[in-house]
């Protein structure tokens, strides 16, 4: 089984965690059912950027973005050339590292 190794993030996983993942998966979901509550306003529908990620490692494994997803990737804050929505990138079968910006587009999170 891949895993997938979430850097330090002050309020969501402050000590970072190592989570093995099931090939197909999305990375939103391995980390929600791991208590890794990235924001998602739109419930996984590929219309908000809450849960815009950076895979640091194994961004070359993944299957290409679609036309929808580089639309709303245009609107996350700290976009990077590795940057994906996470309700949108499933696992492969290789590790990865992935990296949650410290802000999202939101004003107010819904999980507050």
């Amino acid at each position: 089984m891949p895993q997938l190794v979430f850097l330090p993030h002050a309020e969501l996983c402050p000590d970072g965690a190592v989570i093995e993942a099931k090939v197909g998966e999305t990375i939103l979901d391995v980390a929600l059912r791991s208590g890794i509550n990235i924001e998602h306003a739109c419930e996984k529908s590929c219309a908000c950027t809450t849960c815009h990620v950076i895979v640091r490692e194994g961004f070359d494994e993944l299957e290409p973005s679609e036309e929808l997803e580089d639309d709303m990737l245009d609107k996350a804050w700290g976009l990077e050339p590795e940057s994906r929505l996470s309700c949108q990138a499933k696992v492969v079968d290789s590790d990865m590292v992935i990296d949650i910006p410290k802000y999202t587009i939101n004003m107010v999170s819904e999980n507050n």
